[in-house]
């Protein structure tokens, strides 16, 4: 399956380090830098996202002969780039971060450039595609005449993802859903309008998706709404119907637009209707973003290697079963991670072709143990699971039970510890319901979350 993702890309600058005090020169954090990264930004980080869920993906961009085109091309591992020429400094925006939390970025040639043009082989690229994403970052190509043209001619034949920019051009009708942020909607609209000083409220996102409706004549308009989810909109209705997100902690939400267009089109591909493909896409933005976002993307791999392991659980279970495997999930708090623990998931992943943890999140916890739980928050406790071999993703819930990630994830066995053994799970029944299958693998009692916190509690 060709994707095919179009659009500006940019270099990604990451200064990372931690902020202990202030400088005598001014009020402003110091940051001791111990450790820089760089990555594809723009059109390229979609592609990247795709090529690292395992995807064969074409990145059709302009590129700059330049240093920091030639980082950027060397970031782009493992994608397949058709690039053209461009007469205009690699746009580089760096970021420096204090621990998680983003500190100041600054922006070096990022301003608006006259339309690139386009070469016959970025059009023959766009041709093979048989899904399409426009990630618009403001820089002209998605503005080129005959790429437009082709694209509009296309709409019909292939799903396409179009994500819009204020500074960029607006999409050619008849793409299947535009996925603007509340933010970007206002401004698109034209609208006086704009987001509740609460933050990216829902109101309102129905009434101007309408409007854009009408003023792109695409088939479907998707606003995303930061942890409210998104408002979808569709031609054919016309009536708004929200996509909830599942709450997680956010220190930094970069990245969560483009891997929602890269999920987004990936289930279209897939032939999903738009409703269910715009759920599914707005939980794997709201997993990517509590997985670590942009800082838990893996570096690119060696020149001649391929990786085809995605830590996003929706579709690593779509992957194994397209190619025959078997998914096994198992569930927990895992607070305090024990050899207990690390037995019953090997044994777990000895049952299939991936192992898929279930992981109850903070809130669970809390209300599930009590108020001093959990002792590592989720974010830990998942890069942690995520460490061992035989975990191949985590997938957060908030609920008390693990029955709403089930239905989504629905894997071919549910695996429990053996001290169920002799009774019914308490999932058999939801599990059973779409052919899956109910199993227990060895317990530890001996090696216990709970005995190694009394234990901790007496030497502390």
């Amino acid at each position: 399956m060709r994707i095919v993702v179009v659009g500006d890309v940019l270099l990604d600058v990451d200064l990372s380090g931690e902020a202990t005090r202030l400088s005598p020169d001014a009020p402003v954090p110091v940051v001791d830098v111990s450790g820089i990264r760089r990555r594809a930004g723009g059109a390229g980080l979609v592609a990247r996202m795709l090529a690292e869920d395992g995807w064969p993906v074409t990145l059709v961009t302009v590129l700059a002969d330049d240093d920091a085109g030639r980082q950027l091309e060397a970031a782009l591992a493992g994608v397949r780039l058709v690039a053209g020429p461009s007469s205009f400094p690699t746009p580089v925006k760096t970021r420096v971060r204090a621990g998680s939390h983003p500190v100041v970025r600054f922006d070096q040639g990022c301003g608006r450039t006259p339309v690139p043009e386009i070469t016959p082989a970025m059009l023959r690229a766009v041709e093979k595609a048989e899904a399409i994403i426009v990630a618009d970052y403001g820089r002209g190509l998605a503005a080129n005449a005959q790429l437009r043209e082709l694209l509009a001619g296309l709409a019909d034949e292939v799903p396409i993802v179009w994500d819009p920019h204020p500074a960029g051009a607006g999409p050619v009708p008849g793409v299947a859903v535009v996925t603007p942020n509340l933010s970007e909607a206002y401004k698109a609209a034209g609208s006086t309008s704009s987001p509740s000083v609460g933050g990216d409220s829902p109101d309102g996102a129905g009434e101007v998706a309408g409007i854009l409706l009408d003023q792109w004549h695409s088939r479907a308009v998707l606003v995303t709404t930061g942890e409210h989810g998104a408002v979808l909109l569709r031609q054919r209705d016309r009536a708004p119907r929200r996509v909830p997100a599942p709450r997680v902690e956010v220190a930094d939400p970069c990245g969560a637009g483009d891997r929602l267009a890269a999920s987004l089109a990936v289930h279209l591909l897939g032939g999903r209707e738009l409703e269910d493909a715009a759920l599914l896409a707005v939980h794997e933005a709201a997993d990517f973003l509590a997985a670590g976002g942009v800082a838990s993307l893996a570096d690119p791999p060696p020149p001649g290697r391929r990786r085809h392991r995605t830590t996003e659980p929706l579709l690593l279970a779509r992957s194994v079963r397209e190619n025959g495997g078997m998914v096994v999930a198992t569930g927990g708090c895992f607070d305090l991670l024990h050899a207990g623990h690390v037995r019953s998931l090997a044994a777990a992943r000895e049952l299939g072709d991936c192992l898929i943890v279930c992981l109850n999140s903070d809130d669970s916890v809390r209300r599930l143990k009590g108020e001093q739980r959990p002792i590592m928050n989720q974010q830990d406790r998942a890069e942690l699971l995520l460490a061992l071999e035989s975990v191949d993703a985590v997938m957060i819930f908030n609920e008390d039970t693990p029955e709403a990630a089930l239905d989504r994830l629905r894997p071919d066995i549910w695996v429990k510890g053996g001290d169920y053994r002799g009774a019914r799970l308490p999932e058999a029944e939801l599990v059973e319901s779409w052919g899956g299958r109910c199993l227990t693998v060895p317990y530890h009692p001996a090696r216990s979350t709970s005995v190694l916190a009394e234990a901790l509690a007496k030497v502390s």
